[in-house]
């Protein structure tokens, strides 16, 4: 290579299309493409299980489109890129710019060393609409509401940009002495329970374009509503595309505007923004992941009880609603976002475990997992987060099943073992009577759990707890 050319460093930006720091590095016509695992600095971020699965297929359909050309490295990124620019005599790196506070340190360090050494680094925004710190109150502070964030100051900014072109022709150039091969990367579990998520997903940059497609076709037209049932298929999934990039938020936001200006459009550009909101919140509060908003919880009396842990994880909690999302969610990487909150307040609020517990397994088994919206939105159900749930709101998994699975079709799906019994006793078995339970097969205790807790004092457990932290505040 020569001077000439130049490096295109991939990370959230797993695409040709809507990426600009590969369409301004196409411009000198030679390009490295590489991507570099990065646990070395990634630390107690590093990616979890399901998210490291969709990163292997995510890369090896990105490495088709640039055929076949993409160089992978694993180690700490301060001493690859470096070590890459010198020994390919390149001048220039670009790069699209990460807002996770481990990846903002990182790069200020890389593009330090590289200055200093004579090379130039160019980066751009290309996985979000507004970056942090650009959308602030009048008096310059950052918000803390949403709903004053995305109609004040998000929608009365700027408007997001129109996407870009995909790059011209471009040679692109790979590194045949010391990249890896993709599987070198050592991405996939040793013990191969990823492959129930396989028939859910189509990884990829022309994957996420199908996603929207069909989303375009179907569920936007009911997305409003449509969008609390788990058991239909009216929201977008296109949360794991984002999060690796093989869609910008500009496309879909583009694309969803595109179809109509309705009350569906508005809603789901609204949950574009809440994307915005959690990396906003992240940038202001770099500790978002791991220490309460609101510093009065430090004093929250949560259980420590590894045993109700485990049964929430498994989906045993004997909960029917609970239950069937933590399934889904082990089944497929992912969870209805309406069943989120279900599990997630039952978590927090009837079990009283803290929410870095739901944190951490989210993080490790979501194939969406994303820092700043998982952090975010664990600290919006427990209640201590920016623009939180009230915490005397403690979501009833029971009322909330009879609302939005009216049916049962999703408990009956993820919770086989109770498809036989009437609707009427589906989401609490426990109330059903004996001659019921026989006849519908389920056997208390043996076919399927009694709940771990009880919904009524426990919930008035919680009630007394964060009222005594209020109280005290």
């Amino acid at each position: 290579m020569t001077k000439s050319a130049a490096i295109h460093w991939f990370r959230q930006d797993l695409r040709l299309a809507d990426n600009p720091a590969l369409l301004v590095a196409s411009a000198h016509g030679t390009v490295l493409p590489v991507y570099i695992l990065d646990d070395h600095n990634a630390g107690q971020h590093a990616m979890g299980g399901a998210s490291r699965w969709w990163l292997h297929h995510s890369l090896l359909s990105l490495n088709a489109s640039l055929d076949g050309k993409l160089s992978v490295y694993a180690g700490d990124a301060c001493e690859i890129i470096p070590d890459l620019v010198a020994r390919m005599g390149v001048s220039t790196v670009y790069w699209n710019r990460c807002h996770e506070p481990w990846r903002i340190r990182r790069d200020a360090r890389i593009e330090a060393d590289l200055n200093a050494r004579g090379f130039s680094v160019q980066s751009c925004n290309s996985s979000l609409l507004w970056e942090p710190g650009t959308v602030k109150k009048t008096d310059g502070t950052p918000y803390r509401v949403f709903t004053h964030f995305y109609r004040k100051g998000c929608l009365g900014a700027e408007a997001p940009r129109a996407p870009l072109q995909r790059p011209g022709k471009v040679k692109w150039h790979r590194d045949t002495m010391a990249a890896k091969e993709i599987d070198e990367l050592d991405l996939l579990p040793r013990i191969p329970w990823h492959r129930q998520l396989e028939p859910h997903w189509t990884t990829g940059e022309f994957g996420a374009a199908a996603r929207l497609e069909e989303f375009l076709e179907g569920g936007i037209w009911q997305y409003k509503d449509g969008r609390d049932l788990p058991a239909k298929p009216f929201v977008s999934r296109l949360s794991p595309h984002l999060r690796f990039g093989e869609i910008s938020p500009h496309q879909a936001w583009h694309a969803i505007r595109a179809v109509f200006d309705d009350e569906h459009v508005d809603k789901f550009c609204s949950e574009l923004g809440w994307r915005e909101f959690s990396y906003n919140l992240l940038h202001h509060n770099p500790d978002l992941p791991r220490r309460n908003l609101q510093s009065r919880f430090d004093r929250f009396p949560w259980v420590d009880d590894d045993t109700l842990l485990s049964a929430w994880q498994r989906g045993l909690t004997g909960v029917p609603m609970v239950d069937a999302g933590m399934r889904e969610l082990w089944q497929t990487g992912y969870m209805h976002n309406r069943v989120r909150m279900i599990a997630g307040s039952f978590l927090v609020k009837n079990l009283l475990l803290h929410w870095n517990h739901g944190e951490r397994w989210f993080w490790d088994t979501l194939v969406d997992a994303d820092l700043a919206n998982n952090s975010a939105s664990w600290q919006w159900i427990a209640g201590c987060g920016a623009d939180a749930v009230p915490y005397f709101r403690v979501f009833n998994p029971v009322t909330q099943g009879r609302k939005f699975d009216k049916n049962g079709e999703y408990v009956r799906r993820y919770v086989p073992e109770l498809a036989g019994l009437p609707d009427k006793f589906l989401h609490c078995p426990w109330e059903a009577p004996a001659h019921v339970l026989s006849q519908s097969g389920v056997e208390p205790g043996i076919t399927y759990p009694g709940p771990i807790v009880d919904l009524r004092e426990s919930r008035e457990r919680a009630l007394s707890a964060f009222a005594a932290l209020k109280r005290d505040k």
